[in-house]
């Protein structure tokens, strides 16, 4: 597999979109299903509002933090255009949807309905990523591994984007398997979701080359997994804490 840059960068474009816009459908369908209403009912505006900026700005700014060279470079003058992080965009969504609740005075957990729509836009953008190989930075370190794939330079890698992509299959199957039982408690689906996914990235990435090695040689993204890990898991447990003690005995990690 050996794209060329331009080639490269369209597809990995091209797969990006398609996860975004498939993403959106299935949160809208899913909205309608749960009869939450439409995303742009009622106070719901400003809900998916808060949504895209939270997680417009998330993303960059987490890419930024990944990559402190690239940051520099902005801040000299150079006119560069930020990469993309999806823990960014996870974690700014989620504060963005937060604030423009409280904004509004809403309770309501609407969260689960995005785990599923999740689940197929980072798949789909992971396909990108694979497809992309060496000219984007998901590709993995070098392995002896049977499964190990060249890229085009001649060297075996872990094949991460398939990785992430075999993790989110096993999350999801889980989460469906016992949705009914989570859904006792409004919410819970997700932040599961959201906390065995940044658990995912604080390990699995330790498995990609590190750009820009922060303290205890991990990157950028793998701190942000770490610290948002420690401020969202006494969550998580709280709402655990809320299931039925036989559903809450299933939900607990093993």
């Amino acid at each position: 597999m050996n794209l060329d840059l331009h080639t490269a960068a369209w597809v990995h474009t091209a797969f990006e979109y398609l996860g975004i816009a498939v993403g959106v459908w299935l949160w809208r369908r899913t909205l309608r299903t749960q009869q939450l209403g439409g995303p742009l009912s009622d106070r719901n505006f400003t809900v998916v509002v808060g949504l895209l900026l939270g997680a417009a700005i998330g993303n960059k700014g987490v890419f930024l933090i990944e990559r402190p060279d690239v940051a520099l470079a902005i801040w000299q003058g150079q006119w560069l255009w930020p990469g993309q992080s999806i823990v960014g965009g996870l974690l700014g969504g989620l504060i963005g949807v937060e604030l423009a609740k409280w904004a509004t005075g809403q309770t309501r957990s609407t969260g689960d309905a995005l785990v599923l729509p999740l689940v197929v836009g980072i798949t789909i953008g992971r396909v990108g990523c694979f497809l992309a190989g060496l000219h984007d930075d998901t590709y993995g370190l070098p392995t002896t591994l049977p499964w190990g794939i060249d890229l085009g330079d001649g060297v075996a890698r872990h094949p991460s984007p398939l990785y992430e992509i075999g993790f989110l299959a096993a999350l999801a199957a889980l989460l469906w398997r016992t949705r009914e039982r989570l859904a006792v408690v409004p919410g819970l689906q997700f932040k599961l979701f959201l906390a065995a996914y940044l658990l995912w990235r604080l390990l699995g990435d330790g498995l990609k080359p590190v750009r820009q090695p922060y303290p205890l040689g991990f990157s950028g993204i793998q701190w942000v997994c770490l610290v948002a890990l420690l401020f969202y898991a006494p969550l998580v447990w709280r709402a655990i804490g809320r299931l039925p003690p036989k559903a809450r005995t299933e939900a607990r990690p093993t």
